[in-house]
């Protein structure tokens, strides 16, 4: 029975497969404060990506696979809106020169395609930031921190797009 058993072991032992998109974490803190994203990182592959891969003016899960998600341990400002802690979708909307942010309160999505929109908590449009000599083969969230403010750096191909938080009292 153990020459039955050892195949078995083995395969056990195997690496599971990694996601084209790997999941990836964006997190800050200030004080008692804490601001996580939970996203899945799609790559560029030499495909194009915004008005392709990614529609323009079609609500995209800002990422791949599940649907982003933010969660915030105290209320926050998003472009100057007040955010209540909590765990929350993200959505966009990409244009050539704006992207529309949105917030959603349902979570567990995969994607976008059963994205609610009496369920959005709050939209915003940001500008579009070109950045034809750095492109990212990989979608980037990345927060640039500075004490109770910070941007949040959504970065892909050469483009990039810059989300204003603060931390509120």
């Amino acid at each position: 029975w153990l020459l039955l058993l050892v195949p078995l072991l083995a395969r056990s032992q195997q690496a599971v497969p990694s996601r084209p998109s790997p999941l990836n974490i964006a997190k800050m803190r200030y004080k008692d404060a804490y601001v996580k994203l939970v996203y899945s990182q799609p790559h560029k592959r030499n495909r194009k990506v915004f008005g392709e891969l990614v529609p323009y003016g079609q609500v995209w899960r800002t990422g791949a696979n599940e649907a982003t998600e933010l969660t915030t341990t105290k209320d926050i400002l998003i472009n100057n809106q007040l955010l209540k802690a909590g765990t929350y979708s993200v959505f966009s909307i990409p244009q050539t020169d704006k992207w529309t942010i949105i917030i959603n309160s349902e979570l567990g999505l995969w994607g976008a395609y059963n994205h609610n929109p009496k369920l959005d908590v709050m939209r915003f449009d940001v500008s579009v930031h070109k950045q034809p000599n750095s492109p990212y083969e990989a979608f980037t969230m990345q927060f640039d921190q500075k004490n109770e403010t910070a941007d949040l750096l959504l970065m892909w191909d050469d483009v990039k797009v810059i989300v204003p938080f603060k931390f509120i009292n």
